[in-house]
């Protein structure tokens, strides 16, 4: 997966990410609520990462307000985890925000899910608190983690 780009996604992207967001997550968006995301929310903005072959192996959604940018969800297929799209994907989205004015980037990320907090120290971000029962399939808590942009 070396040729891995990174593109602003558009509305015909959806079904796709909403096949990762399902094979990934536990308590998934809904397929309408990515249709939101992508002509209701002045402030959402998706970024996918695709392979050479042209299929979407990943996506990170964030919201950016006034001067703050909020990391909604970040997912890459399975097939192709462990080899850096998900570090590419938090790089676009924190040069996106970058792009757009933003001071901060905030995120909230399972207690328990040491390969993401890796990550996103490795990016720079701090823990900031923690969101008690936050995840509603299994009350686990969430570390909210920030980084200066």
């Amino acid at each position: 997966m070396s040729n891995i780009t990174y593109r602003k996604m558009v509305s015909a992207d959806v079904p796709t990410v909403y096949e990762i967001e399902c094979a990934t997550f536990p308590t998934p968006w809904t397929l309408d609520s990515f249709y939101h995301e992508m002509h209701e929310n002045e402030y959402a903005y998706y970024i996918v990462a695709v392979d050479e072959e042209e299929h979407i192996v990943g996506f990170c959604g964030m919201w950016m307000v006034i001067d703050a940018a909020q990391i909604t969800n970040v997912a890459v297929v399975e097939a192709a985890r462990g080899q850096g799209i998900g570090e590419g994907l938090m790089r676009e989205a924190m040069d996106v925000a970058r792009q757009h004015n933003m001071d901060v980037m905030s995120l909230e990320v399972r207690v328990t899910n040491t390969v993401a907090k890796t990550l996103y120290r490795k990016l720079y971000f701090r823990d900031g608190g923690l969101r008690k029962g936050y995840y509603t399939d299994n009350g686990e808590d969430a570390l909210v983690m920030w980084v200066n942009l």
